[in-house]
């Protein structure tokens, strides 16, 4: 099972809408697609129609129990979804409280990380939502991960924000002697402004090679979809944002098949 976290320590960059765009394309290809939502806001349960304090379980629930996991008491917090292919292991705004009631205890970085481990067999791709904080919450998406998407809105402030994450990677790998993986994904493009392009520029000087040639575009339909509550794939299979987050795809799977030639 391949996993994939979406993270920015900027908020309002489209991490949620990424991740459910991915995972609707990703189940239009037959993929089974465990989404998880590590913000206490809650937004990725939202915008698929599911509120998550009137779920049974959440990913909080998984925390509380991480010195008995099993693959059971995973699955039970896991909630199907109205989309085909797609399951949700939902937040809860009890998670904020993570950092200051376990978040002295040894070993909380890697709970999401055994918890993904056991349910591995039943899916093929993982996607994990990040709050905008770092926290023990992002610590343990980037610690379970083995590739990051960093989506930036193309404009200067949100370019600022990236430097930021950029940073938490780099020394967070350090501590735990990984060299994360990453892509950058401009996003929320709009051809029309000059600072889109100024800022699609800069991060081309900056970033280079981690960042995918090719933009998210500014599309209503996306919006219309989370009204909706469904990904954009499933609700305006023809729009333009749509296609583009079929070629991040492409490229993203692309880029996981050379790395494992690679290794």
């Amino acid at each position: 099972m391949k996993v994939w976290t979406i993270a920015n320590q900027k908020g309002g960059v489209g991490k949620t809408t990424t991740v459910a765009s991915l995972a609707g394309a990703m189940a239009k290809r037959g993929m089974r697609v465990l989404m998880v939502d590590t913000d206490p806001h809650a937004s990725l349960g939202y915008y698929l129609g599911i509120d998550s304090e009137e779920v049974v379980g959440s990913l909080y629930n998984v925390f509380l129990a991480h010195k008995e996991l099993s693959a059971d008491a995973v699955k039970q917090h896991i909630v199907t979804t109205a989309v085909e292919g797609i399951d949700l292991l939902p937040s809860t705004m009890a998670l904020a409280t993570l950092d200051r009631s376990l978040g002295h205890q040894g070993g909380m970085g890697l709970i999401l990380k055994k918890a993904l481990a056991l349910v591995a067999d039943d899916y093929d791709i993982t996607l994990i939502d990040c709050p905008p904080v770092l926290g023990v919450l992002m610590v343990n998406a980037l610690a379970a991960s083995e590739h990051i998407i960093v989506p930036v809105q193309t404009e200067f402030l949100a370019i600022k924000g990236l430097d930021r994450m950029i940073k938490t990677m780099v020394l967070m790998g350090r501590s735990n002697n990984i060299n994360y993986s990453y892509t950058v994904v401009p996003t929320m493009y709009d051809r029309r402004t000059k600072a889109s392009a100024s800022a699609l520029l800069h991060l081309g000087e900056d970033y280079g090679a981690q960042l995918w040639p090719d933009v998210i575009p500014i599309d209503t339909k996306f919006r219309d979809a989370s009204l909706a509550h469904l990904p954009a794939s499933h609700y305006a299979s023809h729009s333009r944002g749509v296609k583009a987050y079929e070629r991040l795809l492409d490229h993203l799977l692309g880029e996981a098949q050379s790395h494992v030639k690679l290794s």
